[in-house]
C-alpha cells in the first residue's frame, strides 16, 4: 500500500519538467558541449549510486528479515556464506 506522500505525488503532476527544461537551456548558452556532457553524465552517475545504495539497503533489511533480525553490521559469523 503507498504511503500518503507517495499517494500525494501519484494526485498530482510535479513541475519538475518546465523548470529542467529552462535550466538546460541556460546550460546549453553557458557551457562548451563537453562541460555539458561531462556534467550531465556526473549527474546520471549520481542518481544511480543513489539507487544502489537504495536497494542494497532494501536488500539487507530483507535479509535480515529472513535471518531472524540480525543486523549484517553485527560481529559474529557471517550470515552468507563466502
Amino acid at each position: 500500500m503507498p504511503s500518503e506522500s507517495e499517494q500525494l505525488h501519484a494526485r498530482r503532476p510535479l513541475p519538475y519538467a518546465p523548470v529542467a527544461g529552462a535550466l538546460r537551456a541556460v546550460e546549453t548558452f553557458l557551457l562548451s558541449g563537453g562541460q555539458q556532457t561531462a556534467r550531465r553524465n556526473a549527474w546520471a552517475a549520481v542518481v544511480a549510486d543513489r539507487q544502489r545504495a537504495r536497494d542494497r539497503r532494501e536488500a539487507e533489511h530483507e535479509m535480515a528479515a529472513l535471518a531472524g533480525g540480525r543486523t549484517f553490521g553485527e560481529r559474529g559469523p557471517s550470515p552468507l556464506p563466502r
